[in-house]
């Protein structure tokens, strides 16, 4: 039977968009097949805060901030902490994503038209030792457009290049098979589904309306991850993490299903580290859903007093913004799946931004008007409505109040203890007196501010919590959101798929989460954020690039 393609791309997010725009630019046919409808073209990344992981930047220099290829690959390493024989690759991938990001990834990006907002933020940063895990100095530079923003550029490329008959979309169209000519990968077969209208990220149906089968000389697996799907998030939840959580909230459209990573494994594909996965302990149950339990993550700056269920104050170096899976791990450990930020509208204010394009109108719009006034107007506006809106934020003028009020959210027995509560924030204001403390936190709060970037817009001026000058107190319901999935399918550098045996199968490429971000775990063990969307560009365009040379 005739090709009906060069490629075909199973999956319309970022990193399938990538490799069709570099297989396009290469002159090769391309079809890319997705099971939702049109709208939703694009995937995940729409949803993005748009954070992007560089080394040595431009933005970096101007905000004096010295950072290098070397500096980056030792906090990589002692990050991702690789310890298994199946880390080969992933290893390899990471070595090289780090010299994509220290060398052309700004250029080669800029080229197409990303621009990125001056300020960088300070992502995961760390607080053990200096070859441990967590981000040295800041490198998340944020895309002027967010998660769009990002998109913008390949979803151009890939429009061109479908009006010059190169590529074509077939939308609605749900893979269930890779399917071979002897041992090569050389098409796809599955059911089309009824057509849906709904809203980009609400939940399509799975009504089917018939059956394809496409052929092409190779096909790419750019399917995205499991976080949709809490059923594989629970079998695959390491041990290392504590029990999984009875309640998880999403952070993802109810698409991220895993679905093509079984059907690729079942042609021949090889997943590794399916125990590594990336799921925050700040989310937030959104108070205007799209999705299933749709969640926001809060990003928070490091001031707020984080308690647990029992108003125990987390252990060193567990402060906001400083180790995501090590306090995941912790909150596990108490038994229960819940913690709690303390705050002051003072830090709100400065501190409190939430991820994902449409809680960041002002980036997404690309308004420097709007921009403006978040940094001189107060709380943000998306922060203020859920503030007001949002189930899991309480707002008093009192502790007392709040401490009850958070009793009642919680809900059963009362775990919080006025008095352990107010011991914990007291013994912490009073380490303000002096311009030196022993209380870590107050310590890395002033070492923060000795970031210009951190100083200017993420980083509230050390002050009392119970001081009424600078209230009203705020407490909020943190929540464990499900996210990436950090193993996938096994990949070399040129994102071929590998076998159980070690040795590429024929025809097949993986890329994005799907293939771990790159060899099947390029995180290692943890990330150091910014690295997930880059992660799919930089696999994308390794495919792209790849099977262009493999295709007649």
């Amino acid at each position: 039977m005739a090709d009906d393609a060069d490629v075909i791309i199973v999956g319309a997010g970022l990193a399938g968009l990538v490799a069709a725009a570099e297989l396009a630019e290469a002159g090769k046919k391309i079809i890319i097949v997705d099971q939702e409808p049109e709208q939703s073209l694009g995937g995940q990344a729409f949803w993005s805060f748009g954070g992007l992981f560089l080394v040595d930047s431009p933005e970096q220099r101007r905000m004096r901030i010295r950072d290098s290829h070397d500096l980056a690959l030792e906090d990589w390493m002692g990050t991702a902490a690789f310890d298994r024989p199946e880390d080969f690759w992933p290893r390899k991938w990471a070595e090289a994503y780090v010299g994509f990001a220290a060398g052309e990834k700004r250029s080669w990006l800029l080229q197409r038209g990303l621009k990125f907002f001056p300020v960088v933020g300070w992502a995961e940063r760390g607080g053990g030792n200096a070859i441990g895990h967590g981000n040295s100095v800041p490198r998340f530079h944020i895309t002027w457009g967010t998660g769009p923003g990002v998109l913008e550029p390949f979803v151009l490329r890939v429009r061109e290049a479908q009006k010059r008959g190169l590529v074509s979309f077939k939308f609605r169209h749900r893979v269930n098979e890779l399917t071979r000519t002897g041992a090569v990968v050389t098409g796809v077969r599955g059911e089309i589904l009824q057509p849906s209208m709904v809203e980009r990220g609400h939940q399509s149906s799975r009504d089917v309306a018939g059956d394809f089968e496409l052929h092409a000389q190779a096909v790419i697996v750019a399917s995205g991850g499991i976080g949709a799907n809490h059923q594989l998030v629970r079998e695959n939840w390491p041990k290392r993490l504590g029990a999984a959580p009875k309640r998880m909230i999403t952070g993802v459209p109810d698409h991220v299903d895993g679905r093509m990573l079984a059907i690729t494994e079942a042609a021949g594909g090889s997943i590794i580290n399916r125990d590594r996965m990336w799921h925050y302990v700040e989310g937030i149950k959104n108070w205007a859903p799209i999705w299933t339990e749709h969640a926001i993550r809060i990003l928070p700056g490091p001031s707020s007093l984080w308690l647990d269920a029992h108003g125990k104050r987390l252990p060193v170096p567990l402060y906001p913004g400083f180790d995501t899976l090590g306090t995941l791990s912790h909150i596990m450990s108490t038994g229960f799946d819940y913690s709690w930020f303390i705050l002051t509208k003072k830090i709100i204010q400065k501190e409190f931004a939430l991820s994902g394009s449409e809680q960041n109108p002002d980036l997404t719009g690309k308004s420097w008007r709007q921009v403006l006034g978040r940094a001189t107007s107060g709380i943000p506006g998306p922060v203020k409505a859920f503030m007001e809106k949002g189930e899991d934020f309480i707002v008093e003028a009192d502790l007392s109040t709040l401490v009850a009020r958070m009793n009642a959210l919680a809900g059963g027995e009362p775990l919080l203890d006025l008095a352990q509560v107010e011991r914990e924030i007291r013994a912490r204001d009073r380490q303000l007196d002096n311009p030196f403390s022993k209380d870590m936190q107050i310590t890395a709060l002033r070492g923060a501010r000795a970031y210009l970037g951190d100083k200017l817009i993420r980083t509230a001026k050390p002050h009392k919590m119970l001081d009424p000058a600078n209230g009203p107190l705020i407490a909020v319901r943190l929540n464990i959101l499900t996210r990436k999935t950090l193993g996938g399918l096994q990949t070399d550098l040129d994102s071929r798929v590998l076998g159980e045996d070690g040795q590429p199968v024929p025809g097949l490429y993986a890329v994005g989460e799907a293939a771990g971000f790159g060899g099947g775990g390029v995180h290692g063990y943890a990330a150091l954020e910014g690295t997930f969307l880059g992660g799919c560009i930089f696999s994308g365009r390794s495919a792209g690039r790849s099977a262009a040379r493999s295709v007649a």
